[in-house]
């Protein structure tokens, strides 16, 4: 009798740990085949149609994925002046360069070719293959090497940690509703920061206007920048863009205009750090 007992025993503590490994399966099997999505939490209105916004055009980790670009970048003045480079970014650490074919309106006075590069830790520019090392030229390059990166990836960066959302109200330009957002940085030791109105097409999603400021060079009057995407893949490049002087209200007080394009778009190029040193 006890042996049939303990027989009995036995056979049921078996039963029951196979069943529990059983259990303890299902659930891993579970947690791997369902990822956690990480729910948003909104500042306002104003955060979420950015955010609706920026999954349009398409996010910053789809620029990742795509880890690096290059375009041919023209900028026509209204009195005639050109600028032409190449541009060569790495998405991973912001890493920027320009090799400049022609600079009518950045350092005119130097003849030949000027490069400028950013390889994530410092600036510098050449000029014909030198090194100038001057506070002007180190400036200039800060300057454009920061801005000519953060045009081309601005839409999906304006989800990035620090910022600030406001919405304005909603307003009907030429037949089309738009809801208007301003977007503003967190300040540091009291500077001014940049500041953005964006105009976000109430049908499409997109950010068709917007008025911008220049902090770096102390310029907070607003500018009024048009902008037509072209897709390449599965983003959406805000590639060409005439800005102007403008007030508040998003009215151009002349009709003098920058015209900026970038063509010749490539991605996943396989550029190496070394060309940003």
């Amino acid at each position: 009798m006890m042996k049939l007992m303990n027989l009995v025993f036995l056979c049921t503590l078996l039963w029951s740990c196979q069943t529990e490994v059983k259990e303890e399966a299902k659930v891993e099997d579970t947690a791997e085949s369902t990822p956690e999505v990480a729910k948003v939490v909104f500042q306002n209105k104003g955060h979420e149609l950015v955010y609706n916004m920026v999954q349009t055009v398409g996010d910053y980790e789809k620029f990742k994925e795509l880890k690096d670009v290059t375009y041919k970048y023209t900028y026509n003045t209204p009195d005639g002046k050109v600028d032409i480079a190449m541009e060569s970014y790495i998405f991973d650490g912001e890493l920027s360069y320009g090799s400049y074919i022609k600079h009518e309106r950045t350092f005119p006075a130097l003849e030949g070719k000027i490069e400028q590069g950013f390889d994530g830790a410092s600036f510098w520019f050449k000029h014909n293959g030198e090194i100038l090392d001057g506070e002007e030229y180190q400036k200039r390059t800060r300057f454009s090497r920061k801005t000519n990166f953060y045009w081309f990836a601005m839409l999906p960066k304006l989800l990035d940690p620090g910022l600030n959302y406001e919405y304005i109200k909603e307003e009907i330009l030429e037949g089309q509703s738009y809801d208007i957002v301003k977007v503003s940085f967190e300040s540091k030791e009291g500077k001014p920061t940049d500041i953005y109105q964006l105009y976000i097409n109430k049908e499409t999603k997109l950010v068709d206007q917007f008025l911008f400021t220049v902090a770096e060079f102390n310029s907070m009057n607003p500018r009024l920048m048009k902008v037509a995407y072209e897709k390449i893949g599965d983003v959406l490049i805000p590639n060409t863009r005439k800005y102007t002087n403008s007030d508040w209200n998003g009215v151009p007080v002349n009709d003098e205009w920058n015209v900026v394009e970038w063509t010749e778009i490539k991605f996943d190029n396989g550029l190496t750090k070394e060309l940003f040193q």
